[in-house]
């Protein structure tokens, strides 16, 4: 940033941090005194050189699985509520999952209100994911092959952003996802990367909570012995799907800045309370956190702050609550 004031011969003069200004001026041979009005002018520049000074830029990142696209685009309300909300927080990059019946132009249409301008969609078909900024974005590949839902991958902010939504059924469908993502970041040799989104997939840090909650994993257990899909490895709550994260390397943005015992949950919300066979109590029961934002290690030196919005006002929303960290630029 450069500032300049007003001198006693009407020149401007640029300044830098750098520059240490006396209250006087050479003309020629002569010393001048400022005028009162150069003076004021030259102070009110010093107090927004000051502000800008103290000013420090930050970087807001958010995940949100909306649940099927707002009904595949029936949900209006429901859709209105939760733009509006986003744009409450002001993001400068979300990362969407589950944009279910979404066009480009209706990805726009949002996006557009919580003032991003630049859209990144994975497909149109299924369960798409996304990606919006407030600054450009550089579409570096979207991958369907050998995955659920897909991969997308987008650069904004000088960041690599790997949007993800990892199987929902199949605990060892998602380790070969987890291991594919992981082997492309190490291959690009990128030192500033994120890894958001939603992970259906439990991390070793919550083990503690996990192990002892016997009704979920009678609830992940598959109903026959010959099926298909399994959410459990081995009959076993799984926690490799994260572990191939963590050692990528990245780093869990929620550890040390938020209470995971007690409000690290993500799902499920209200919202799916009579249905599935969902009630008031048994979601309480089956607390879980499957959405996450990861960081390369430096990058996570600089994450100030970390969010699961699990309150009130986003119960009913979306069966997911999103999550947001807030980086130091």
């Amino acid at each position: 940033m450069h500032l300049a004031y007003l001198d006693c011969n009407g020149n401007f003069i640029e300044l830098s941090s750098a520059v240490t200004i006396t209250l006087y001026t050479v003309n020629m041979f002569q010393v001048k005194k400022p005028t009162s009005f150069t003076l004021l002018l030259l102070l009110m520049s010093f107090a927004v050189f000051a502000q800008q000074e103290n000013k420090v830029e930050t970087l807001k990142v958010m995940s949100y699985n909306i649940w099927n696209g707002f009904d595949w685009g029936k949900d209006d309300a429901r859709r209105e509520e939760c733009v509006e909300w986003i744009k409450s927080k002001k993001p400068d990059v979300v990362a969407l999952q589950e944009l279910c019946g979404y066009t480009e132009e209706m990805l726009k249409e949002d996006a557009l209100k919580w003032g991003h301008k630049y859209v990144q969609l994975l497909k149109t078909k299924g369960y798409p994911t996304a990606l919006t900024s407030n600054r450009p974005i550089e579409l570096k590949q979207r991958k369907m092959d050998s995955f659920w839902h897909g991969l997308l991958h987008c650069k904004t902010y000088g960041i690599d952003f790997y949007v993800v939504h990892l199987s929902p059924a199949d605990a060892k469908f998602r380790l070969r996802e987890a291991k594919m993502i992981v082997q492309d970041i190490q291959e690009s040799q990128s030192n500033n990367y994120v890894i958001l989104g939603d992970f259906n997939a439990n991390s070793p840090f919550d083990a503690y909570a996990l192990e002892q909650n016997h009704g979920l994993r009678k609830k992940y257990r598959p109903k026959n012995t010959d099926a298909k899909h399994s959410n459990l490895l081995n009959g076993n709550f799984d926690y490799s799907v994260i572990g191939q994260f963590l050692a990528c390397p990245a780093v869990d943005l929620a550890l040390n800045k938020v209470d995971l015992v007690n409000k690290g949950h993500t799902f499920p919300t209200p919202a799916l309370t009579g249905k599935y066979n969902n009630t008031d109590k048994s979601i309480v029961e089956n607390r879980v956190r499957i959405d996450y934002i990861f960081a390369s290690p430096n990058l996570a030196n600089s994450c100030k702050g970390f969010e699961i919005f699990n309150q009130q006002e986003t119960h009913g929303l979306s069966d997911h609550y999103p999550v947001m960290a807030e980086f130091r630029l």
